[in-house]
């Protein structure tokens, strides 16, 4: 077994190699003992001290944690590629809930307020080209709910862009089904209105030798907080859990991942990479990882690391990883926090790069690896210039 651990967190709290030990005076529980249910009243309402809700502004999340009533909906259009099937159906379909059940109070009230369902079928033993579903906020002040479904059949190909925007309050759950062989790549972009809330959990279920690349692109909203869950059905699943996040003065972005290897022979990858700028900009990034006790020959690794650019901003940032076998590839963890690195911009500067575009260069390098990995094109292009226009605003 191998386990490597490589920190330098920024004022963080402590993480965890395992289920219920002793943190100081707080004993941490195990992941594999979190709580889940599609019924809302099983869970009580969160006051904010509770594990998973201690870093969240509760008063900025419009009164979903405690029930808010729907007041319009979200508009969802899709542009499939041939061959893709789209329905719209009934919260009744027997199809939906089988990738995951809600783990917290937000994602049980989204799955018991929603009417109605779009279902995205990647037809079996097909390549297929992008496919995109635009999600557009039911507008400012409005509170919705939403449910998602990807459903990628046995050794189908595809690329799906999920596409979040506009104003509003929206709670949701999004699917994806990887049937055996599947290749399914996701890239979910926020790009969120100022006045925005948006909590979503998205919920990964990988068949035999399936492989899931989802990456996550959050820029713009007041509030957004994402929880990515994945789990295996069969041997040889394979996940790579991408994100990339920029913060400005008083924006709370969320992501809070968890990997649950319970089937042996199955791989993951986390790399989550964020910057921050202006006054009261806060980050957050939980990573959880379980490797039970049946995942023997599990391989996983995770990575966040988080570029601080102005006074006043904050990252957090918690990479935990239990393991109950000890026959494992390997598996490790690393969170970084910090300024600019001033080498580099020394580097820079001595071969009479300007110290501005040296800073420049040095938060493009940072992102950069995230950049390449964006499947569509079009999609990576807006993004990096979405990134330039950050940059712009705080004169880097």
């Amino acid at each position: 077994m191998a386990v490597t651990t490589q920190d330098q967190q920024h004022g963080l709290t402590a993480h965890s190699h395992g289920g219920g030990q002793e943190k100081g005076h707080r004993r941490v529980a195990s992941r594999a003992d979190h709580f889940t249910s599609f019924d809302v009243n099983a869970f009580e309402v969160p006051g904010g001290r509770e594990e998973i809700w201690r870093f969240t502004p509760m008063k900025r999340l419009a009164n979903l944690h405690n029930g808010a009533a729907a007041t319009a909906s979200v508009t969802v259009e899709v542009m499939a590629a041939d061959g893709v099937r789209v329905e719209t159906v009934a919260r009744g379909d027997e199809r939906l809930g089988v990738a995951g059940t809600p783990g917290d109070r937000i994602a049980a009230q989204a799955w018991t307020s929603f009417t109605e369902a779009t279902v995205v079928t990647l037809p079996k033993d097909t390549k297929v080209e992008p496919t995109t579903v635009t999600v557009t906020g039911a507008g400012e002040g409005q509170v919705a709910y939403g449910h998602l479904q990807i459903r990628a059949e046995q050794f189908a190909e595809a690329v799906v862009v999920l596409d979040h925007r506009g104003s509003g309050v929206y709670a949701d759950n999004v699917e994806f089904v990887v049937g055996d062989g599947a290749h399914l790549t996701v890239v979910a972009v926020q790009d969120w209105a100022d006045d925005a809330v948006h909590v979503s959990s998205h919920h990964a279920r990988l068949g035999r030798d399936a492989t899931f690349k989802h990456t996550v692109i959050t820029l713009g909203g007041d509030l957004v907080r994402l929880t990515p869950v994945v789990t295996y059905t069969g041997r040889g699943g394979d996940a790579e859990l991408l994100g990339l996040y920029f913060a400005d003065a008083g924006q709370h972005l969320e992501h809070r991942t968890f990997v649950d290897h319970a089937v042996s022979n199955c791989r993951s990858n986390v790399v989550y990479k964020g910057a921050l700028q202006g006054e009261d900009a806060h980050t957050v990034w939980i990573g959880d990882v379980l490797i039970r006790a049946a995942a023997e020959g599990t391989e996983t690794f995770e990575l966040n690391r988080n570029l601080v650019l102005t006074d006043g901003a904050r990252a957090d940032s918690v990479p935990n990883l239990e393991i109950e076998t000890g026959e494992i590839e390997g598996a490790g963890h690393a969170s970084a926090t910090g300024r600019f690195d001033d080498e580099q911009l020394f580097y820079l500067q001595a071969r009479g790069i300007p110290e501005e575009q040296a800073r420049r260069l040095v938060v493009r390098g940072f992102f950069h690896e995230i950049l390449l990995k964006i499947a569509v094109p079009e999609v990576r292009e807006r993004l990096e210039a979405a990134i330039e226009a950050e940059l712009e605003a705080v004169g880097a």
